[in-house]
């Protein structure tokens, strides 16, 4: 009498097949739930710490604004124009002024600390559905502030940007600045400004996010280097 030989049969081997196809489908599935879950939060921290330099560099910019006194008695022969000017573009803000935030990038280059600065609110070159907040710096003060230099994106993707000033002659914050005109504030900088950037949620889902600070303006009245002699 013939021993029977011991092992799986064809059905017990499919179904064994069928249940680690199953195992390694639910295994598959959570490593991918959690790769996603890593890319999804990696990508939220990337934006926010875009959107945090971005609005720290312009708190830092900002503190470093000047306006001077000293004008050529010619208008003619005038050759620059410092100041800060701060008006309403829409519901967003477009802001320039002459600071003292510039950094040569080349040695021996002929240009000293001060620079013309401008943010304002643009669509995207790669996206006209989109705005963006753009930064432009001009190395050399120069008769026009709100002209010339280079543009370049700052902040992707924004929905509003607002700046505020605090007026210590008033004790009020206004949402304009001018030293230029002697019917707005000539020759004197704000106490402090409130910065404000809104943009889409970074979950992507719910409400808009809006993220600020201030920022301090140290030199508050327009630079005189005039010699005065009794």
């Amino acid at each position: 009498m013939k021993r029977r030989q011991s092992g799986m049969s064809l059905v017990e081997v499919l179904v064994a097949m069928a249940i680690f196809a199953i195992i390694a489908s639910l295994l598959y599935s959570g490593f991918s739930q959690t790769a996603r879950n890593k890319d999804r939060v990696e990508t939220q921290l990337d934006r926010e710490h875009e959107i945090r330099n971005g609005i720290e560099r312009i708190a830092q910019e900002l503190a470093t604004a000047y306006t001077s006194a000293q004008r050529n008695i010619n208008e003619q022969l005038r050759t620059n124009s410092t100041g800060l000017v701060a008006k309403e573009d829409g519901s967003n803000t477009r802001i320039y002024f002459s600071s003292f935030s510039h950094r040569r990038l080349y040695r021996n280059a002929h240009e000293s600390d001060q620079n013309e600065l401008s943010y304002f609110v643009t669509h995207d070159p790669n996206d006209p559905t989109r705005d963006v907040l753009a930064r432009r710096e001009q190395a050399r003060v120069d008769e026009d502030l709100d002209k010339g230099g280079i543009s370049q994106v700052l902040i992707q993707n924004i929905n509003g940007f607002e700046l505020s000033f605090f007026d210590p002659l008033t004790g009020e914050w206004s949402p304009t600045w001018d030293t230029t005109q002697s019917m707005a504030q000539p020759n004197r900088l704000p106490m402090q400004a409130k910065i404000r950037v809104t943009v889409p949620n970074l979950s992507g889902r719910g409400p808009d996010q809006t993220f600020g600070t201030r920022t301090n303006f140290p030199i508050t009245y327009a630079l005189n280097f005039a010699l005065y002699r009794p």
